[in-house]
């Protein structure tokens, strides 16, 4: 497998190796031992799985309580993942990095402690699946505004479908008391 760092600090894109033939393909997209030494030492003890419509755009979410990391693919479709830097004190605090991830390109993105993670939907609908390293806590969930200008992410939609949750989300500077500090804990 190949890993590509990015402009942010323990976030990863992984193109794993893919074995195709007349039959279809063959593609490993979890191994512990192979990720750990590429970069991705989590645990992971809960996967999740969505299908979302064309322009849905799901995030920008995060855990305060309980902190998850998440290793995202693409089963169905093509979606634009981002993941947002929110440790406090980070050299690239607020910064934002995006990757495509489809289902013909077998990308995977992973999203350590201390970002936040949203993606929008590209194609007609797309079926996303993510191992996260801690178990979801309502109670800790932070749900930031996803077109929060003082993060200026540049999404490749303009008016995206949200739920009632998302299109309530806040600016990350309501947030910024209860932020992660880089270099407490995993970050």
């Amino acid at each position: 497998m190949k890993v590509l760092p990015t402009g942010l600090e323990g976030v990863l894109v992984i193109e794993p190796t893919v074995h195709c033939d007349d039959r279809g393909f063959f593609a490993e997209t979890y191994h512990a031992e192979r990720y750990a030494e590429s970069g991705v030492g989590a645990t992971f003890v809960q996967d999740n799985h969505s299908r979302s419509e064309r322009g849905t755009l799901r995030g920008l979410h995060a855990q305060l309580v309980q902190p998850q990391a998440k290793l995202v693919r693409v089963l169905q479709g093509a979606i634009w993942d981002v993941a947002v830097d929110i440790r406090r004190g980070s050299p690239t605090f607020k910064k934002w990095i995006a990757a495509e991830l489809t289902s013909d390109n077998f990308r995977q993105i992973f999203v350590p402690v201390g970002f936040a993670h949203g993606f929008c939907v590209l194609s007609e609908t797309a079926e996303v699946e993510y191992k996260c390293s801690d178990f979801y806590n309502p109670a800790g969930e932070l749900r930031l505004l996803w077109s929060d200008p003082e993060i200026g992410i540049e999404w490749p939609i303009r008016e995206p479908v949200l739920s009632a949750k998302d299109r309530d989300g806040l600016p990350l500077s309501a947030w910024m008391d209860r932020l992660p500090r880089f270099g407490e804990g995993a970050g």
